[in-house]
């Protein structure tokens, strides 16, 4: 088969594959050795620069164990990687859709995250976090203890992928300062997410987080927030974040870089690492006043 270009869909499923191979304990030899392929080829699957047949993708969740609906969503993402022969706007409206975003940003080297009134996910201390998502209960899902207690420990996981990689990533983020003034559940969590977030610039020399102060003009971002992921072996994966539904990512390049230039502008627009920073102490302590 030959060498396919590392698509979405395509990226999507070999870090899928990737994930259940590493959960069943399997090598790339092993994986291979199972549906008569090379060790190599299965490199290929898992790094997005190939796919795999409908019966060899079958055979291979069979030797993983896996099945009920993951075993479909998997097949379904097999479905549409193996028939996109070009670069179009994806959009993953499949079961498990967040797990497949996590597994693209700790693959990623770079990580820029622009939110708009709304602490970022990867930057949410365990209490904002749990304050958002019972915000949503009932509202986007059936109410669920268990709902909200599995989405909170995904996200929290989800950090840990990438802030405890043993490869460091570049992470960008930017995010305007009304979302400090929006409390999410009451004063104490919202003291408790400035601290997490001066802590976590602290401890990760690598993390870049600016703010953009509310009597900035002409932000061209206002009203959605964006993701841009980029890879060292890989053209950039974009995605625009959204309140309800599925995300839509983009890796054609003209789309990919007009992702960019917005998150550039934000950039430019917000106050610099220090000046955030100081603006965070500020608020802080006015918290406590």
């Amino acid at each position: 088969m030959a060498r396919a270009k590392p698509t979405v869909a395509r990226r999507q499923l070999g870090l899928t594959l990737r994930r259940l191979r590493e959960q069943a304990r399997r090598s790339q030899v092993q994986t291979g050795n199972a549906i008569g392929r090379t060790a190599a080829r299965i490199s290929q699957v898992e790094t997005g620069a190939g796919s795999l047949s409908a019966d060899d993708l079958t055979a291979l969740l069979d030797f993983f164990g896996v099945e009920g609906e993951e075993r479909k969503t998997v097949l379904s993402i097999g479905t549409e990687a193996r028939r996109r022969s070009r670069r179009a706007p994806y959009t993953d409206s499949l079961p498990g859709s967040f797990q497949r975003l996590a597994d693209l940003e700790a693959d990623a080297v770079e990580i820029c995250s622009y939110e708009a009134g709304i602490v970022p996910g990867l930057l949410q201390s365990p209490d904002y976090a749990r304050a958002t998502i019972r915000s949503c209960d009932g509202m986007w899902w059936e109410e669920s203890e268990q709902e909200i207690e599995d989405r909170i420990a995904f996200r929290q996981k989800r950090q840990r992928r990438v802030f405890d990689a043993e490869a460091s990533k570049r992470l960008s983020f930017v995010f305007t300062e009304d979302t400090l003034e929006h409390e999410m559940g009451g004063p104490s969590v919202m003291r408790g997410q400035i601290l997490h977030i001066l802590q976590l610039m602290e401890k990760l020399p690598n993390l870049s987080v600016r703010v953009i102060l509310s009597e900035t003009k002409n932000n061209p971002l206002l009203g959605g927030g964006i993701i841009v992921l980029g890879y060292s072996d890989a053209p950039s994966i974009g995605c625009a974040t959204v309140v309800f539904g599925p995300c839509t990512y983009h890796d054609d390049e003209d789309d990919t870089q007009a992702l960019k230039r917005g998150f550039r502008r934000a950039s430019e627009l917000a106050l610099n690492v220090q000046d955030s920073r100081e603006l965070l102490v500020r608020q802080l302590k006015e918290s406590w006043t």
